[in-house]
């Protein structure tokens, strides 16, 4: 075979169409593993694990060489599949007489165009909800949580002891696994008192607080005093997910189409359950990996990890909408 034709021959295409395919895979089980945390793990916990995850795999120099061979490897084997499907359905341009395409195929086997592009369009979707958000608009809030302080506003004018206030004071998720008070200082402004009958009644209170931190590029925390970067922070990716699937999280509005991004994503598992059902074992065949002695094996193994994997990945976006 010519150089050129291990790149442009049929046979050459169905070995790519499988290696990437075999690579695909890899990549699911990986991205399963990560995504798991939205269900494994609740609360604070829970949103820090994922944030720190979607940090990692966005800044770990290996996995971002991984992201762009997963990025080539779905854009070739979308390409090389559905040139296959066309001269497939060229070399047959009349339907024969007599055909039972059952006795000769699956139902998978013989639609595995129309589930490939079904996938493709829902990985598109699904890039443009979370990664591209992320990545390119930047429209993702860094990951903050409120927790109150107490401090001293004033004195008790009858017994001469401090008064105490609390107050709500924003802290930064930092890369150096900390949390940053973003305040310089807390001051009051006003302290009212009323005092009925030698007791204190009410306290109206106001106070001026200054920002210590400003946002700065690729989510530096940058001390407003010095403008020197201080730290920084972690993209608040876990809020946009539970959001997007029927959560009101850090005061972001409840995604109003919630439920039909549930049952889209539920389909789309549902497709990759078919596509995934014929391709495994398909994939070794192309690659002349098939023997008697462990093609059931492959097989099995196959059928396998086409039912648990996308059960996986349809059920994480259920149980976040179920535990709204």
């Amino acid at each position: 075979m010519s150089k050129s034709g291990i790149f442009t021959s049929s046979l050459a295409k169905k070995y790519w169409m499988a290696l990437t395919g075999l690579f695909l895979i890899t990549f699911l089980v990986g991205h399963l593993l990560g995504n798991m945390q939205l269900i494994t793990k609740t609360g604070e916990e829970g949103r820090r694990a994922f944030n720190e995850y979607a940090y990692f795999m966005g800044h770990n120099i290996f996995i971002k060489i991984l992201a762009y061979v997963t990025y080539a490897s779905i854009l070739a084997h979308a390409i090389i599949g559905l040139y296959l499907a066309v001269q497939n359905k060229k070399a047959r341009p009349q339907n024969y007489a007599y055909n039972k395409p059952n006795t000769n195929s699956g139902t998978a086997s013989r639609n595995m165009a129309v589930l490939g592009t079904i996938i493709l369009v829902f990985i598109c979707t699904h890039m443009a909800n979370f990664w591209y958000k992320q990545k390119v608009a930047e429209t993702v809030a860094l990951h903050t949580v409120e927790r109150p302080i107490t401090m001293p506003i004033g004195q008790d004018p009858m017994s001469g002891q401090p008064m105490m206030g609390t107050f709500d004071v924003t802290y930064y998720l930092t890369t150096n696994g900390t949390y940053e008070a973003d305040y310089g200082y807390f001051k009051p402004e006003k302290a009212y008192v009323t005092i009925k009958n030698g007791q204190l009644t009410n306290v109206t209170k106001t106070l001026a607080e200054a920002k210590r931190f400003k946002v700065g590029e690729h989510d530096d925390l940058i001390e407003t005093s010095t403008n020197l970067k201080a730290a920084q922070g972690y993209k608040d990716l876990h809020t946009v997910v539970m959001n997007f699937f029927g959560h009101s999280e850090q005061g972001l509005p409840t995604n109003e189409y919630a439920l039909w991004a549930v049952i889209g994503y539920v389909i789309s598992m549902l497709v990759l359950m078919f596509h995934l059902w014929h391709g495994f074992a398909s994939s070794f065949q192309s690659l002349g990996l098939n023997h008697q002695k462990y093609n059931g094996v492959i097989t099995f193994t196959g059928k396998a990890f086409a039912i648990v994997v996308p059960l996986l990945f349809a059920i994480i976006p259920v149980l976040i909408y179920l535990n709204r």
